[in-house]
């Protein structure tokens, strides 16, 4: 059940107590990928998985913007304090619990929200009438999440299966040839990144190689992705909730 295909009496009249809130970024993803990448990213494994389970579940209109000040940089990229977007997200998992959607999966599709989403998760957990946990799609793809990178294989692998439209594939190459190998300026030893901003490692916001990632891999990535939300959701339904 889509929320926002939904009318209210389809809400109230449905016996789930399960919710998909999908998050993402509206940020660079090099010349190729559209800016809505990560949202469009966690709104199709937040269907596929709804899709997948054995009892219904709500899936609530996706969070677009996100933690994404590291692609200040890079024209169109929008974002929110981590703050703000702890807040925000604290928020509407509190409205889907008033309507009895109390246990919520967030569906990440951003890096850069991990960190918020561990936090306001736990808050929710700890202090609000609700129990959540997030769920970050290239975390649960095995072995393939080596290679995320950003823009890269496995981001418009995803894109070509879901929404083949929006991949610019005349500009494939030119992604390809300006793109940097790995995230980040690491110095060796230390577990340190001395970039704050992906413009200090990457001319055009590519991580990656975006040509190896075809439509064939994009579709595995989504089974893959959806299989592992739907064996949370039944977690996440089964869990035993200790008294607050």
């Amino acid at each position: 059940m889509h929320l926002a295909d939904a009318t209210w009496t389809d809400v109230r009249d449905t016996d789930t107590n399960l919710a998909l809130l999908p998050v993402g970024s509206t940020e660079q993803h090099g010349p190729h990928a559209p800016l809505g990448t990560d949202a469009y990213h966690a709104e199709a494994v937040a269907e596929a998985g709804a899709d997948r389970h054995a009892s219904d579940v709500a899936v609530a209109p996706t969070v677009s913007v996100g933690v994404a000040e590291e692609h200040r940089s890079f024209d169109g990229t929008l974002w929110v304090s981590p703050d703000t977007f702890r807040s925000y997200v604290r928020d509407v998992v509190g409205s889907l619990a008033h309507h009895g959607l109390d246990r919520v999966v967030v569906v990440n599709g951003h890096g850069g929200n991990i960190s918020a989403l561990g936090e306001v998760t736990a808050t929710i957990t700890r202090h609000d009438d609700a129990y959540a946990v997030p769920f970050t799609w290239f975390e649960a793809v095995g072995d393939h999440g080596s290679e995320m990178g950003h823009g890269g294989p496995l981001e418009t692998a995803l894109l070509r299966a879901t929404r083949p439209e929006l991949v610019r594939e005349d500009r494939v190459g030119a992604a390809r040839d300006g793109a940097s190998d790995g995230w980040g300026d690491w110095v060796p030893g230390t577990g340190t990144n001395l970039a704050h901003d992906s413009a200090e490692f990457t001319k055009n916001g590519v991580v990656g190689d975006p040509s190896a990632g075809d439509a064939e891999l994009g579709d595995e990535l989504l089974d893959l992705a959806a299989d592992a939300l739907d064996r949370l959701l039944t977690a996440v339904a089964n869990r035993d909730l200790p008294e607050r």
